[in-house]
């Protein structure tokens, strides 16, 4: 398929410039540090030469992304699943999801669309001030990523925004494929998962028609992503006191911190959720409703199918006790032990000259007691 020329600075690259692809991240020291410390006992030239195998990018996520996730997965030994029940796999959708980690949201989305039977995976929206090294817009490119292009003029932006816009239905109508978008720019610090209106006017810069079959030509489906743990829980409650200390603007650097303990980190239990595409339910809203209404409707719905559906664990019950002084239970003497074994571990990794620990404290229960909070409000409309 001929993709229009006016989205080839975003869009994932395709089977015919693979192997030039494979041959800047193979040169790349920062590349072959990676792969010597995922594949300590194979050759480097052996994983060159299967690379070079991968023919397009739905072949390199099953022969290297599908196989590290597994073992990921294994290492956690907590389990990974997602309901699947209200999606079809012969359909293509746009996952709209809440948003805890960099890499692994999407990509465990990618693996699990494939155990459910899809014939595809997922392209995937992600920030441009993530790629903060050459060999990381590569890689990730080849793993169907399109970049969202952030720190433009007003002007830019709006030029930007709009053609990510038309390629976000280019990927779901013309070239038959998923999209995972999250519902927010960046993600929830303190996991008060609210979907950006923003979000949803940028998507109905593209296509036809009024504004709700815009939206419906994308088939948006809210998904929600529930994780235990948090390994990065520490460096977000080190950013608040930050930001509420100083002027202080996360780097390049740091944003490569939090990919890699993301990854490497301890999440728990991992549980998936699809809720029904919202087509239907879009066709139920007045067609003369006001603009900014109508994204706030839309934005609001997607926010309660997102909040309706987490999977809440035993820590998440514990951290809105311990915030709120109060007992309603749900775990057991031992798992409240370990989860404030593990409150205290965190806050030990935070590494800042005056860190105030009741604030810091108070920040990492929050992250695991918000969604709690919004679970409850959801289940009780």
């Amino acid at each position: 398929m001929k993709i229009p020329s006016e989205f080839d600075e975003i869009r994932p690259y395709e089977p015919e410039e693979l192997p030039a692809v494979y041959e800047r991240l193979l040169a790349d020291d920062g590349f072959r540090k990676v792969i010597a410390s995922l594949y300590p006992n194979v050759p480097f030239e052996k994983v060159a030469q299967i690379l070079f195998q991968c023919k397009d990018s739905i072949t390199f996520q099953k022969t290297f992304a599908y196989p590290f996730l597994e073992n990921l997965l294994k290492g956690m030994g907590c389990g990974c699943e997602m309901d699947s029940e209200n999606i079809d796999v012969t359909k293509r959708y746009t996952f709209i999801s809440n948003h805890r980690d960099i890499i692994l949201d999407s990509a465990f989305l990618a693996k699990l669309l494939l155990d459910a039977g899809f014939s595809t995976t997922v392209e995937i929206a992600i920030g441009d001030n993530l790629l903060a090294r050459q060999w990381i817009n590569d890689l990730v490119r080849t793993c169907k990523a399109f970049i969202v292009q952030r720190s433009l003029s007003p002007r830019e932006f709006l030029i930007s925004s709009k053609r990510m816009s038309e390629y976000m239905h280019f990927v779901v109508n013309a070239k038959h494929e998923n999209i995972w978008i999250a519902q927010r720019e960046g993600r929830a610090k303190d996991s008060n998962d609210l979907t950006q209106p923003s979000i949803l006017k940028m998507m109905c810069m593209g296509g036809e028609g009024s504004l709700k079959q815009r939206l419906k030509d994308l088939h948006l489906c809210p998904l929600t992503i529930s994780y235990e743990y948090d390994p990065c829980d520490y460096l977000k409650a080190k950013e608040f006191q930050l930001k509420r200390d100083t002027d202080y603007k996360k780097t390049k650097d740091e944003d490569v911190l939090n990919m890699r303990i993301g990854i490497f980190g301890q999440k728990g239990h991992v549980h998936y959720h699809c809720a029904p595409c919202i087509d239907e339910w879009i066709d139920t809203l007045p067609d003369d409703m006001p603009k900014g209404e109508f994204f706030d409707i839309v934005a609001d719905h997607i926010s309660k199918e997102i909040h309706r559906n987490y999977m809440i664990y035993p820590c998440n019950r514990i951290a809105l006790d311990m915030l709120e002084g109060t007992t309603n239970g749900g775990y057991t003497d031992d798992e409240k032990a370990k989860f404030e074994s593990y409150l205290e571990t965190q806050l030990a990794k935070i590494d800042i000259e005056n860190a105030d620990k009741p604030f810091l404290r108070e920040r990492i229960l929050t992250m695991y007691a918000n969604p709690l909070r919004n679970y409850d409000a959801a289940r009780k409309e």
